[in-house]
């Protein structure tokens, strides 16, 4: 192998990204281009919510792109959202502010639930929790009607609704509406995966379904098709290694992903993630070549799934990139071509 193991990064998914402005929030996986000043402080009658209004408008009718816009937003809001306030005030009638305001309570009411099962949450909080969710809801709901044509509000809807315990004969108005708005909102397909897990209201079998039918209407250029590999994650977690599927038709479906991701554009920042995923899948299902691609594509960077969930994700990440490289037989580029930064290989 031409990378040296000490000269992995154990907590960058991707290429290091650095913030030449000091004003600027450094928030994992983000691109420069889409992290807003942060709103510090806001005075009666300021206008400091001014820059993230524009920071989201700016992505235009790119659905996916404004919500992630507005993610990083709801990150910010978590440790001050003076500046939401400023603005929901200013613009009542705004549906990214109102839309904001309604994830801003999704993430309060998990914020107070946390991680733990329901059996172990404390009463206060789960009744507390249990206010908040269809309270985002009601949110949500009402910043539809500004902008009937913007998924956002239902993105919003379909990611709570799981928590709010929502039947599937309730859940599923939510989900037209959304795919409606938005055939194919990454981050809306991601929640609803999840809806249809074994450990919401759904099954392995349903939850894989659903993944594939994401899979297989992903356009060109668009990340959804990684919705297969997060299925088969979950999959995994839950259930152990033996649920995960080895057939040839398995196999030809995590070949479909890695050309479907090839047409992603490589800034986008969920694409090093994905990678790192379907790189693990394929060195689990025997593609030991194309395992190698995926790990010649990703670098040296090796900070995400599934490397993280183990106990020394430097170690693991080599680990398995060794024996992709050995199993594939993978032979190196010519001398001029070496690239000593990056892992590169040739695969002949």
């Amino acid at each position: 192998m031409i990378l040296r193991r000490e000269s992995l990064a154990d907590r960058r998914p991707g290429g290091p990204r650095p913030f030449a402005d000091p004003f600027l929030p450094q928030v994992a996986g983000r691109r420069l281009g889409q992290v807003p000043l942060r709103p510090r402080r806001v005075r009666p009658g300021g206008d400091r919510h001014a820059r993230p209004a524009a920071h989201v408008r700016a992505a235009g009718d790119d659905w996916d792109e404004r919500w992630s816009r507005l993610e990083l937003l709801a990150e910010i809001a978590q440790e001050d959202d003076a500046w939401l306030t400023a603005w929901r005030t200013a613009e009542p009638g705004d549906c990214d502010a109102a839309t904001l305001e309604a994830k801003h309570l999704v993430h309060q009411a998990w914020a107070i639930r946390g991680r733990a099962y329901a059996h172990e949450v404390p009463p206060q909080n789960m009744e507390k929790f249990r206010q908040l969710l269809p309270a985002a809801i009601e949110a949500a709901h009402r910043a539809s009607l500004l902008a009937p044509d913007n998924p956002a509000p239902w993105v919003v809807m379909v990611t709570a609704a799981r928590g709010a315990q929502y039947a599937p004969d309730r859940f599923r108005p939510l989900w037209d509406g959304l795919v409606a708005r938005a055939p194919c909102h990454y981050e809306g397909h991601w929640q609803g995966m999840q809806y249809w897990c074994a450990k919401w209201f759904g099954s392995n079998r349903k939850m894989m379904a659903f993944a594939r039918r994401a899979m297989d209407k992903a356009p060109v250029g668009s990340p959804l098709a990684g919705i297969y590999v997060h299925a088969l994650s979950e999959l995994t977690t839950r259930s152990g290694a033996r649920a995960f599927p080895v057939s040839w038709a398995a196999k030809r479906r995590l070949k479909a992903v890695a050309a479907s991701l090839a047409t992603v554009p490589a800034e986008d920042p969920r694409l090093p993630v994905l990678r790192h995923v379907l790189a693990g899948h394929l060195d689990r299902a025997g593609l030991s070549t194309d395992a190698l691609e995926q790990f010649r594509l990703i670098g040296r960077w090796c900070g995400s799934g599934p490397w993280t969930d183990r106990g020394n994700p430097v170690a693991a990440f080599d680990l398995a990139r060794g024996v992709a490289v050995r199993l594939s037989r993978a032979k190196p580029l010519p001398e001029g071509m070496r690239n000593t930064k990056d892992m590169v290989h040739h695969h002949g």
